[in-house]
């Protein structure tokens, strides 16, 4: 049980965590979903980089790279001093859904799932995209991902319908994009 948790934006040095809890919680969610020779190749030195680049460019309010138009923010859930997930979020970075906020990734350390940090993170940056004046919002889940579909369904998203193939190391990975109004 988490005694104390709060939400705050992640800040550089908070890079090499978010790594660890991105590496940690892909092998647990998408074992049997991606092939395992993807998983073990995860890399959190490289993710810890790739991390300390979109950080640093959410701060600045730069896009991030490889991407074009507003930054995405990026929060964590801490306790006791250490990180419990993280999540991404903020202006639709799909071309035909730039009018509507995207939550890009969110995600929970294995250890944590259960302890309400990732409620916590979904109704902050839900909140806060309601805040900058949109009313609606989307996210790409992998599909078949059972755990990840039913916590948003529990909070309140639903399946749009709409489909897109995502090329993820030469493997074609189907995700489903899930929608709510804010």
């Amino acid at each position: 049980m988490v005694s104390e948790m709060s939400i705050r934006p992640a800040q550089p040095e908070d890079a090499r965590a978010i790594a660890e809890i991105h590496v940690a919680s892909w092998r647990g969610a998408y074992r049997g979903l991606i092939p395992q020779h993807i998983l073990d190749g995860l890399d959190v030195a490289q993710r810890e980089r790739a991390w300390g680049r979109i950080i640093r460019a959410s701060i600045d309010g730069l896009p991030t790279e490889g991407e074009t138009g507003p930054s995405l923010k990026t929060i964590v859930a801490e306790s006791d001093g250490g990180l419990l997930g993280w999540c991404s979020f903020g202006p639709g970075r799909d071309e035909e859904l730039r009018n509507h906020g995207e939550v890009a990734g969110i995600y929970a350390d294995p250890a944590a799932w259960g302890t309400g940090a990732g409620f916590r993170l979904m109704s902050t940056a839900t909140n806060a995209l309601s805040e900058a004046g949109f009313t609606s919002a989307f996210l790409w889940v992998l599909d078949g991902n059972g755990r990840a579909i039913g916590f948003y369904e529990r909070n309140g998203w639903h399946d749009s319908g709409a489909t897109k193939l995502d090329d993820f190391h030469g493997e074609m990975l189907r995700e489903r994009r899930y929608e709510r109004a804010l």
